[in-house]
C-alpha cells in the first residue's frame, strides 16, 4: 500500500517510454523494449525515477531515463548528445528530475547539480542553496528551497521562470515551457504558457500532488482523483474516472497515475507502447 510520502518519484512518463520502481529496487518500463531509455532491467536499489520530457514536435523521439540509487548515487541510459546521462560521478544526491537534454539532482547539503545541454542556461543551479527539490522543463530549471520558495534559469520566452513571488511550496514541476507549483494549502501556482491550462490550475482545490506534461498540466487531489487540463489531443487528460490515485506523471502526450494499491494508470498516445502499465504493480509498504 501507498501513501504520498513514498510515492514521489515512484512513476514517470516521457516522450516514447513510461517507467516505474518496484519497492524491491528493480525498475520496469514500457515503450519500445530495444530503446535505450528502456534499458533498466539491471538496475537495483533504485528509490526514484526521472524521464526526460521530449517536446512532441521534437525532432528526435529519443530520450532518457534517470534512476536514484539507494546510496544516493545516479543512474542514467538513453539519448546522451549533450552528456544528459554523464552522471557517474554524482554522490550524496538526495533527488532528481530530468528534462529534455539534462538532468538535474539535488545533493544533501542543498546545492544542486546539472548535467547536460548549457545553451538556454538551464544547467546555471550551482548558485543555488537550500534546496529540497528540482524539476526540469524542456528549457528551463526550477528549484524548490527549504522555505517554500522557488528559482528558476533558463528560456523564460513564455514567462515559465517568472516564479519568485511563489510562497509555501511545498513541490514543483516543469513542463515545456510552463511550471507548475503546489503550497501547503493544496492551492495550485503555474505560469508560462497558456496552452498548458496555466490559467485553469487556480481554480483547483485541495491538491496533494502536480506533474506537467509538455502541454498539459496534471494534479492529484487529497480525495484521490485526478484533475488534468491543457492539451488532449492524444487524450492525456481523461482522467476524470479515476480513483484511488496518490501520484501522477505527465509525459509528451501521455499521462500516468499510481493508485494506493500500486497498480498504474494510463491515458493518451500508446504509438510505441508507453502506456501498456496495466500488469505493473509498485506497491510499498505505508510508513507515518
Amino acid at each position: 500500500m501507498f501513501n504520498r510520502k513514498n510515492a514521489v518519484g515512484v512513476i514517470a512518463a516521457g516522450r516514447r517510454h513510461s517507467i516505474g520502481a518496484n519497492s524491491d529496487g528493480s525498475v520496469v518500463a514500457s515503450g519500445i523494449p530495444q530503446a535505450e531509455e528502456c534499458r533498466v532491467d539491471e538496475w537495483h536499489d533504485i528509490e526514484s525515477v526521472a524521464v526526460g520530457n521530449v517536446h512532441p514536435a521534437s525532432n528526435t523521439g529519443r530520450s532518457h531515463t534517470v534512476g536514484l540509487s539507494a546510496n544516493g548515487t545516479v543512474l542514467a541510459t538513453g539519448w546522451n548528445n549533450d552528456g544528459q546521462c554523464d552522471v557517474s560521478g554524482w554522490v550524496s544526491v538526495v533527488g532528481i528530475a530530468a528534462g529534455w537534454r539534462r538532468t538535474l539532482a539535488v545533493l544533501a547539503d542543498g546545492t544542486a547539480r546539472a548535467t547536460g545541454r548549457r545553451r538556454e542556461g538551464a544547467c546555471n543551479v550551482d548558485a543555488w542553496s537550500e534546496i529540497v527539490a528540482v524539476a526540469a522543463g524542456d528549457w528551463h530549471s526550477v528549484g524548490l528551497r527549504d522555505d517554500g520558495t522557488a528559482t528558476a534559469v533558463g528560456n523564460n520566452r513564455r514567462g515559465q521562470c517568472e516564479v519568485t513571488e511563489w510562497r509555501s511550496l511545498h513541490g514543483i514541476a516543469a513542463g515545456y515551457l510552463h511550471t507548475v507549483a503546489l503550497d501547503t494549502d493544496g492551492f495550485v501556482f503555474a505560469a508560462g504558457d497558456r496552452a498548458s491550462g496555466v490559467q485553469e490550475v487556480s481554480a483547483w482545490r485541495d491538491v496533494v500532488a502536480v506533474s506537467a506534461g509538455s502541454h498539459h498540466t496534471v494534479g492529484v487531489t487529497a480525495g484521490g482523483r485526478v484533475l488534468a487540463v491543457g492539451d488532449n489531443s492524444r487524450g492525456q487528460c481523461e482522467t476524470a474516472s479515476w480513483r484511488d490515485v496518490v501520484a501522477v506523471a505527465g509525459g509528451s502526450t501521455h499521462t500516468l497515475a499510481l493508485r494506493r494499491d500500486g497498480s498504474v494508470l494510463a491515458a493518451g498516445n500508446n504509438d510505441d507502447g508507453q502506456c501498456n502499465t496495466t500488469g505493473w504493480m509498485l506497491a510499498r509498504e505505508a510508513v507515518g
